[in-house]
């Protein structure tokens, strides 16, 4: 085995943030000094490697000498975290009302997951894997998302099974509260699924 040292294209700042998160949410919880296997700035890095470059998690803990268990464990709390810092709905379309965004577009996607899968019984009466999309022609979960016209992100929704077409997503996570704020003149773009 040959090791390597790698740099990680992100700010120490962006570290020092999550770590503070993780920090403050062990304090939450009456975690004991030294009785994690890593610090909060390392849980950090091991996180934003993740998130930055798509490391799976196993080798992630293989890298920081944990166990793979424990790497999925800090990657899921890390995530816990910063998904608590996100604005909800109605604040984040209130924000992009305020800023004056001229309209919103809405699009959805499948993100591929190999991790998820269920038998249901279709429409058609035949058994169907709900996780399975058959548009994007692989396993995954459709998000929904609102973008400012550049494309910025405003709000993410919650998952739905892949094989749940973009429609009924939206309806499920964002469509009530984008009616409303089209009333108040802001309004949303969509392509027709």
């Amino acid at each position: 085995m040959v090791t390597y040292r790698a740099i990680l294209d992100v700010p120490r700042e962006a570290v020092l943030f999550l770590s503070r998160l993780l920090a403050a949410e062990r304090k939450l919880r009456g975690t004991r000094k030294g009785t994690r296997a890593l610090t909060c700035f390392h849980q950090a890095v091991m996180a934003l490697r993740h998130f930055r470059d798509g490391t799976d998690p196993a080798t992630l803990a293989r890298d920081h000498g944990i166990g793979r268990s424990t790497g999925y464990r800090y990657i899921d709390e890390a995530t816990d975290v910063l998904a608590a810092q996100a604005p909800d709905l109605h604040h984040a379309l209130h924000a992009a009302h305020e800023s004056g965004v001229p309209h919103l577009v809405l699009d959805g996607t499948v993100i591929p997951t190999d991790r998820c899968s269920e038998k249901t019984t279709s429409v058609k009466g035949k058994s169907i894997d709900l996780w399975y999309s058959g548009k994007a022609r692989h396993h995954g979960g459709n998000v929904q998302g609102v973008m400012e016209p550049d494309g910025f992100p405003v709000f993410v929704g919650g998952v739905e099974p892949g094989s749940v077409n973009d429609l009924p997503a939206a309806r499920s996570h964002v469509l009530g509260a984008l009616y409303a704020f089209a009333a108040k003149g802001l309004p949303t773009l969509a392509d027709l699924g």
